[in-house]
């Protein structure tokens, strides 16, 4: 494994039925990467993303994360969290109980979870909104408060699945900026599916590209974007629209 590995992924497949989602991936990802994976919806890229985070068991394969072998091991004991595109947020929950919710695998004692909430919401610029439920937020505060549970455990890794997709174009780049300026202060690994290849640009460091459950194609953003190698990827940036992408 190279010296600054953090993610190493090793002949992994996942099928369902007939279906090979994911077929014999392997991948790493060096520590504190922003790490980008492309390709078709049912390509396997969400199946991927679960096998890491550990909502899905593959049926052949290991998967380690900063060394640990964590290929049996439930989400809760892998240092990594998953952000939806769907926020996820538990409707019924305030804010605050919605942030606190990884805590319980902890036992954590309440005076420390309130202060652990109020530091996440500082960090996501949602002060005050502890009390509030998520009906009454924006889809830019609810991605916000998705953050702030996904950082509430302090993983060194974070698989995003599409977080910016169901947000305007100017939220998401508020969303995109906090996401950058969160790896920046803590150190944070990213690997996230996008479409829009004006993110893609803007923050991966690296790029996978992914079809029909295998990786075709894997590099240094530049490289990928200006020079890729396979007609498919060709194809696959020359189909995906500009779009702006607020500094």
């Amino acid at each position: 494994m190279a010296e600054m590995a953090l993610l190493e992924i090793t002949g992994v497949s996942k099928r369902f039925g007939a279906t090979a989602a994911v077929d014999d991936v392997s991948l790493t990802i060096e520590r504190g990467a922003f790490f980008a994976l492309l390709g078709p919806s049912g390509c396997g890229k969400t199946t991927l993303l679960r096998l890491i985070a550990g909502f899905e068991a593959p049926d052949t394969g290991r998967i380690t994360i900063d060394g640990v072998d964590v290929t049996a091991l439930p989400p809760y004991a892998r240092p990594v969290n998953m952000m939806f595109q769907s926020y996820a947020l538990f409707p019924h929950m305030d804010v605050a109980t919605n942030i606190a919710f990884g805590l319980r695998q902890e036992r954590m004692d309440r005076r420390h979870t309130a202060a652990r909430v109020d530091e996440m919401l500082s960090l996501v610029q949602m002060s005050g909104y502890a009390r509030r439920r998520p009906h009454e937020l924006s889809g830019g505060q609810r991605q916000r408060i998705n953050i702030a549970r996904a950082l509430m455990l302090r993983p060194q890794f974070l698989v995003l699945d599409e977080p910016v997709s169901a947000l305007d174009v100017s939220v998401g780049a508020q969303i995109v900026n906090l996401l950058r300026d969160l790896q920046r202060d803590f150190g944070l690994t990213y690997l996230f599916i996008t479409h829009s290849m004006p993110l893609v640009r803007y923050l991966a460091t690296r790029i996978a590209v992914m079809r029909r459950g295998k990786l075709i194609e894997i590099g240094a953003s530049e490289e990928i974007c200006e020079r890729p190698r396979e007609d498919y990827t060709r194809t696959l940036l020359a189909a995906t629209p500009e779009m702006p992408v607020v500094p």
